[in-house]
């Protein structure tokens, strides 16, 4: 009898495709989507800063109020499959760009890895790094280059 090979569901569906649970467990919780960035109108290019939006608690790199985070911060933009490509702003890490463009999770995410903390151990998410919203004061002194 041959061997059957089952693939993961990142390798064989397309995001339109995926269950509402396997879309949200695409997510790696790095946080560095909630990062806030800046964006030049003259040149376009965009800037990830080191300042976290309101909601994402720093300790465990999650949306404190995701279910309502659109009520509670009204530009937070919600991940969808047809908005993914449109969204130049997400890091080249992220789950859902990688998927999105064919190309394999990395070996600390946690679909891969089987440890939701190895994103952290890896030094892939915000985790130690960001400074919360209230303490920040000019963006343009929080630009870093890491989130990218």
């Amino acid at each position: 009898m041959p061997e059957t090979t089952t693939e993961p569901f990142w390798r064989v569906k397309t995001l339109r495709e995926m269950s509402p649970s396997e879309w949200e467990s695409l997510c790696d919780g790095c946080g560095k989507c909630c990062l806030h960035k800046l964006q030049y109108e003259d040149t376009d290019e965009i800037y990830y800063t080191d300042v976290a939006c309101r909601l994402l608690d720093l300790g465990t790199c999650q949306c404190s109020k995701y279910a309502e985070r659109q009520r509670h911060v009204p530009d937070c933009v919600a991940l969808r499959p047809d908005k993914v490509m449109e969204l130049n702003w997400l890091p080249s890490t992220c789950a859902y760009r990688l998927v999105a463009n064919g190309q394999p999770l990395a070996w600390w995410h946690p679909l891969v890895s089987g440890d939701p903390n190895s994103v952290h151990a890896a030094g892939q998410s915000v985790l130690g790094r960001a400074v919360p919203e209230k303490k920040a004061d000019i963006l343009d002194h929080h630009i870093v280059t890491w989130p990218a």
